[in-house]
This record gives structure tokens, sequence and C-alpha cells, in this order.
């Protein structure tokens, strides 16, 4: 029985010792040397003095070592929080104090990037540099920072491991609908659960070659890992700079599945696939948003003997919905039907199930709802809430997650998204915050006052637009710039200046709606 995270390796490591499980470019370790380097790095974290729910944050590219120190994390009993590598040093600094992080893996080069803000991080003791390069800068001194080599020979002690499958296992940041990124707290229940449901109805197999294109610390990437390890199969890490390089590791590998986002593919399906790729490409699967129509039919062009699953989900309860690949044709632009092991409902918003074709929020109950917001609870009671018992009197109320998202659903019960009811902006795959991005602009000291919001974009699903009054004498090149320093890449805004100041409420507040409805049909070509 599969209770915790680490179980995904270890249990797999008994039954298919000799299978590889993971790859990066000329390395490869079998399931059973992947589960003695977990155990090593756990020891390691123990004897560093970790506690039981103490939080390890991680933050480096898809490496094997990222893989170990995730999954060992789990065996130690503390809380894997997976860091996006392309976030800027104010974003990590804010993510590793939120969540109180005791100890950072990263890389020499990651870490010179934190230099600057490593002392405002109180919580932090101990970083571990995973290319046991020498710092070329001098960490806090009461900082113990050492090499990947020496802290995976700490001990050679067992692990001490005490949790079980209720247990916190991960925190992964999602931007917030006002201001900074949430932690949604994950069990080790709903990631075990996920991986379960995922590989059931992609029909994963040890024969597979998954192929881990987006970013760990993104639900729907760490997904590649554990429906992967659940069923037995070899996963590829690739943090590529050309699409041409994924669709070249996908023939050198014979890569069977693949997921990406939106962005991506549309950016793949404009290059020539080799012939090897129709032949070894078993499914293909999109999340992050819908794909576009035109897009997912040149895909289907390109692929035509390949699966191809479109799914929905918030990192709230992971996946909630797919569409199978043989109702493509019977319910274009449907969203599907629950994934195994969830029900999916439309409510209104006094809990009671809307009719077929009536509007309401999706809802989602089940193993994968996350256990809430991280040291939040005013978030997590206004989406984690309870819905109408199944059981008559004889049960509690049942928690589950409010998505936020306006559904409806067909006679046949697929689903179909209509929209948010916040003020999201979803780009590239991405949720983001306008007020995140708007305080950047504001801190740049360049603008008097700016919205952001999103437009619709045929790639990214949205773009980011600014629509800033700058104060006198400054420019709006030194304002692109200042974002492209402050802001991953994602988050960086498309920027309209405006000579007079911006409307307001009759609150006194910028009018952020009327703003927006000035430009909603702003549509970004580029």
């Amino acid at each position: 029985m599969k209770r915790q995270l680490h179980h995904l390796i270890t249990h797999t490591a008994d039954a298919l010792p000799a299978n590889i499980a993971v790859k990066h470019k000329q390395r490869s370790v079998d399931y059973h040397t992947l589960a003695a380097h977990i155990t090593e790095a756990a020891a390691g974290y123990q004897q560093l003095g970790l506690e039981r729910s103490e939080r390890v944050a991680i933050y480096l590219p898809k490496l094997i070592e990222t893989v170990v120190a995730s999954f060992a994390t789990s065996y130690a009993d503390g809380v894997m929080v997976s860091v996006n590598p392309i976030l800027k040093p104010e974003q990590v600094k804010y993510i590793l104090n939120d969540c109180n992080a005791r100890i950072l893996v990263t890389s020499s080069q990651k870490a010179a990037q934190l230099k600057e803000v490593l002392a405002q991080c109180h919580d932090l003791h101990t970083l571990i540099i995973v290319d046991d390069k020498t710092l070329n800068f001098a960490p806090p001194p009461h900082f113990t920072t050492m090499g990947w080599n020496t802290f995976t020979r700490l001990s050679s002690n067992t692990p001490h491991n005490q949790n079980i499958d209720s247990d916190m296992a991960a925190i992964l940041y999602t931007s917030g609908s006002t201001g900074k990124p949430k932690g949604v707290v994950l069990s080790h229940r709903n990631l075990i659960a996920g991986a379960e449901s995922v590989a059931s109805y992609l029909n994963n197999r040890q024969s597979d070659k998954i192929l881990a294109l987006l970013p760990f610390s993104f639900d729907y990437g760490f997904s590649q890992l554990t429906s992967a390890f659940i069923s037995g199969a070899q996963v590829h890490l690739l943090d590529y700079l050309l699409p041409r390089e994924v669709l070249n590791l996908i023939a050198q590998e014979q890569i069977t599945g693949l997921a990406a986002v939106p962005t991506l593919w549309s950016q793949l399906v404009e290059l020539n696939w080799h012939p090897q790729i129709k032949q070894c490409l078993r499914y293909i699967t999109n999340s992050g948003g819908a794909m576009p129509a035109t897009t997912l039919q040149e895909l289907r062009n390109q692929l035509p003997e390949t699966e191809l699953y479109l799914m929905y989900g918030l990192t709230e309860a992971f996946r909630s919905t797919y569409l199978p690949p043989d109702q493509l044709d019977l319910k274009p632009g449907s969203i599907g039907k629950a994934i195994p092991n969830a029900e999916v409902m439309v409510l209104r918003e006094d809990g009671s199930l809307c009719a077929a074709g009536e509007p309401g929020e999706l809802v989602h109950r089940g193993a994968l709802v996350a256990l809430g917001y991280w040291n939040n609870p005013e978030k997590t009671a206004k989406r984690f809430k309870p819905v109408p018992s199944h059981h008559g009197g004889c049960m509690p109320a049942e928690i589950a997650v409010w998505s936020g998202d306006k559904v409806y659903r067909d006679e046949e019960g697929y689903h179909y998204f209509i929209g948010r009811e916040d003020e999201m902006i979803k780009t590239s795959g991405y949720r983001v915050s306008p007020t995140e991005v708007e305080e950047v602009l504001y801190e740049s000291g360049l603008v008097k006052q700016g919205v952001a919001f999103g437009v619709p974009h045929p790639v990214m699903g949205q773009a980011i637009l600014a629509v800033v009054t700058l104060r006198e004498g400054e420019e709006g090149k030194l304002l692109q710039r200042y974002c492209k320093q402050f802001l991953p890449t994602f988050m960086q805004p498309q920027i309209i200046i405006k000579k007079g100041p911006l409307p307001h409420n009759p609150n006194g507040k910028i009018d952020r709606a009327g703003i927006f409805r000035g430009y909603q049909d702003y549509y970004l070509t580029e």
C-alpha cells in the first residue's frame, strides 16, 4: 500500500528494481538506486535537525537531485516546497519566509542570485548546494552550507518516518486574486490519489517513457513524476530553450507520454514532426488553460495515432476533469467529466445543484481536495467550504473546494468552462494575480497609478496588459526594463501609458472594472 509520497519510489523499487526511473541528459538511475539515494538524503535531512512537518524548499531546475531532494523530504517527515526556478529573488524570499523554510536545496548559481535576500530569510538555517561548487559570496554567518556529496553522507541511519497519509506532504504556491501567492497544502493522500487517478485514465504502464517539461512547482508538472513512479515508468527531465529541443528528445528517447500547456502546443505545431515521433508518442495531455481550436486540430493532423487528453484542474484539487480522446469530436469545447475517484458538481450559491445547461460554480469533492492554504485561515475558509452531505444526518459536512470558475454541464454530464469569477489572469499555463504585477509596477518608483489585467491572446490564452500613469519626467522604457528585471517572463506586462490620471469610482478607488471594459476587446497578436 502506497501511503506516503516517497513510497511511490520505494515500493516500485521493491517490485521493479532494475527499471530506469529517471533520466537527465546522459545520466540515468534505476528504481533501486533512486530509492537508495532518497534514503541517504532523508537521513541527511534528519541529521541536520529537520523536525517533523518542517519545510524544505527546493529551488532548482529539473535534475535527478531535484527528484531525490523532493521525495527524500517525505521520507524524513518534512514538507516539500518546490520553488519555480525562474522566480526572481524577491519572490523566492517571499515563499521562503511565508512557509518558514528551514533548509534550502539549490545550486551555486541559484544561491548567488539570492545572496542579497538570504539574510532576510529568518527561519532558514541550511543551504545544500547540489553541484558541490564553492559559493562566490559569504552566506549569512548563522547558515550551515554544504555540498550535495557531503549532505548525502551525513548519516548512515535509517530515517525515522512517523507520518501518515493525512499529514502534510507538500506546499505548492499559486497566485491568488488579491496579492501574494498562496501556499496550497497537499497531503500524502492528495498526491497519491492524484497519481492513481491520472495513471489509471492515461493507462500508464512500466514501458512508458514520460517527458517532464513543466516546472515541478506546478502541480501538473509534478504529476509527471508521480504518475510515472506509481506505474514503474521512466521520466525524462528536460529544461528546454527552444521547442525544437522537445521534438528532438521525443524522437531520440522514443517518448510515449507528453504533457504541456497551450503556449507550448502552439509553438510545437509550427514545427515539422519527425515520423519517429508519430510512431512512439502514445498520448499527449493539455491543461493550464483551453487549447485553441486551431492548435487542437493541427495536433490531431500531426499525430493521427496519438491519444489526446484535454484536462482541467486547479492546484487546490489537482486535476478535476478530463475529456477522453474518443469524445473530442462528440463534445467540442468540453473540459470533460470528473477524473476517477472524484466528484465534480455545478452548484448555485446556496449549494444546490444546477440543472443541465445552467451556469454555476464548479465544486470538487473527494480525496484530491487539498488541506487548505498555508497559514491563511481566511482564504482557506473562502475556498474550502462544506457541501450538502450525501450521507443524510449521520456524517459531518464534507469540505470541498469551490473553484471560483463558472461552468455548466450538459444532459450527459460533460462540463463546459465559461470563465473565472475573480480577476485572475491565466497566461501560458500560469495563474497570475493582477495585484502581484501591480505591486512591482509601484515598487519601481516610476508609476503614479496603474492597473493590470488579462486580454485575449491567440497563443498564451491571455496576455497581461498594464495601463499606467507615469510620474512626471519618467520614461516607459525604464518601467519595461524594471519589469524584466523583477518579474519572470510569464508575468511581464505590455504597458500602455496614459497621460492623464486613471478614472476612479465613487469610493475613490481606481475604476479597475471601467478600465478593463475599455480594453476587453484589445486583442494582442504578438
